[in-house]
């Protein structure tokens, strides 16, 4: 039988479960069929996760219309996978998380807002994206899975 501290800890990890089946059901070890490839795969990638279906629905119009989009995620796995995602749909796109350095990071921002930048899109890790972080160039923000407490978000 758990005590208080084993429900509580119990109850955080079922919530991180269930969060990731929300998010893409690849963010579970062994989920992702990797059989197939090319032009199959990516569309194995969208097709089986509800959000990825919108995301690329909303991006496909965003991308015919001009637009250059900043999208967060808490999950640094989820952001891999918006990372496959956005090659197999050959958007250009630059990333930041926690894992860069201060040298890559300012330089992915200087790719990025660069005057004759292709790049369309942006990932960002919740986590570290925040201070020091200037993407005025971008004009739409998507945050891909919202924390509980939406302060975290800002």
């Amino acid at each position: 039988s758990l005590k208080g501290g084993g429900k509580k800890a119990s109850l955080i990890n079922i919530v991180v479960e269930l969060r990731k089946c929300c998010n893409h059901p690849y963010l579970f070890n062994g989920a992702e069929d990797r059989t197939r490839s090319g032009k199959e795969l990516a569309e194995r990638l969208i097709k089986n996760s509800g959000k990825l279906i919108l995301l690329h629905k909303l991006l496909t119009r965003l991308k015919e219309t001009g637009h250059r989009v900043l999208i967060f995620s808490q999950m640094v796995r989820m952001l891999d996978i918006l990372s496959d995602y956005l090659s197999s749909q050959h958007f250009s796109f630059q990333r930041l998380d926690g894992s860069m350095g201060h040298d890559l990071r300012r330089q992915a921002m200087e790719n990025f807002n660069a005057p004759d930048s292709k790049d369309f899109c942006f990932l960002l890790s919740t986590r570290a994206g925040g201070l020091g972080i200037n993407l005025s160039t971008a004009d739409t923000v998507i945050i891909y899975d919202s924390d509980w407490n939406p302060q975290n978000d800002l």
